[in-house]
């Protein structure tokens, strides 16, 4: 019987744009205070592309430092796989940009939209073309620009995002580590109570639909906050039971950053200390699919994960969609037959 790939990730990356806006900073354009602001997401600043900045732009660095990481260079990458709302244009993908620029040759690539689960999305895909032995090597980026498509003279929206991308590679590690288990789910029918509506074949770029609007992200913030809350916890739960672990076994937490109220109940439940949470909303905002990557690749850089930690990684995002994933964490690379 054939054994099945560990496979882990080897490499971690983050690119965060050099404009900082502050909630001081939107108090001069929204009706808003930093007090209210904080005090309803825990946010507290975020960064925001240069004018001139797209989504690959963001992607390409935090690519090359997890490569560097790594330990291996673009040309050994199989596959590229961008978790993206803000590609550079419609087509072609922005994965296949990355890949142009990044010189891997010999790599496919695909975009993938799951809107803020869409790293894990895309991490679960990269998993198993690995475990079935067609590629060995997967770069997975999770990047936004999502100050693009902000209105920012909606108060409700304006305050919460950021841009930034976070990468990791993918590939074999020592049986029994890695990646455990992952949980994916899907409710289609929230998609109205979280979108950006406009620009598709649905609503294509007119004038008409500029003057709507509807080129924006939209939300539901009542709505999305109780199915966030509700989903945080119940894909977690799922993702530890099918790890086999309990959940005394979490050494660390590493949420999408999406509002300090939505990751303290989470925290609560699995009973963790607040040292066991990698946060870093206060900084960064929600930066969707980059957010977790971007907050695996500070701890990882800090030290505060080690080799043998138990992860679990958990998001949730417009679709709606959700996803959770537990690994035992290692950066040690291995071969195939390893």
């Amino acid at each position: 019987m054939t054994k099945t790939v560990s496979v882990g990730i080897v490499g971690t990356g983050a690119y965060l744009p050099e404009k900082v806006l502050t909630n001081k900073d939107l108090e001069k354009m929204v009706d808003t205070t930093d007090e209210w602001i904080v005090s309803r997401t825990g946010i507290r600043e975020r960064r925001i592309a240069a004018k001139d900045q797209a989504s690959s732009d963001l992607a390409l660095p935090a690519a090359e430092q997890a490569l560097k990481m790594a330990g291996i260079s673009a040309s050994d990458l199989d596959l590229i796989i961008v978790a993206t709302v803000t590609p550079d244009m419609s087509f072609p993908s922005t994965a296949c940009v990355l890949q142009d620029r990044l010189k891997a040759s010999k790599a496919a690539a695909f975009d993938l939209a799951a809107a803020c689960s869409g790293f894990l999305y895309g991490v679960a895909a990269g998993v198993q073309f690995i475990q079935t032995g067609m590629y060995r090597y997967v770069l997975v980026v999770g990047v936004e620009c999502l100050s693009k498509i902000t209105d920012w003279t909606d108060r409700n929206t304006c305050v919460l995002f950021g841009d930034g991308a976070g990468a990791v590679v993918l590939g074999p590690v020592s049986q029994g580590e890695g990646f455990k288990a992952f949980d994916l789910g899907a409710d289609g029918s929230g998609g109205p109570l979280l979108n950006q509506r406009g620009g598709g074949s649905r609503y294509p770029m007119t004038p008409e639909m500029l003057e709507q609007g509807l080129q924006y992200i939209y939300m539901n913030g009542r709505e999305v906050f109780k199915f966030a809350v509700r989903v945080m916890q119940s894909a977690t739960d799922e993702v530890v039971a099918k790890a086999g672990w309990s959940k005394d076994d979490i050494d660390f937490l590493v949420p999408h950053q999406a509002n300090i109220r939505i990751i303290e109940p989470a925290r609560n439940r699995l009973n963790l200390p607040e040292e066991r949470v990698i946060v870093n909303v206060d900084r960064y905002g929600n930066m969707s699919s980059a957010s977790i990557p971007v907050a695996l690749d500070e701890a990882v850089r800090t030290g505060r994960i080690r080799k043998g930690d138990k992860l679990i990684l958990v998001g949730f995002g417009g679709g709606l969609t959700w996803g959770a994933a537990a690994l035992t964490w290692t950066m040690e690379r291995v071969g195939l037959d390893g």
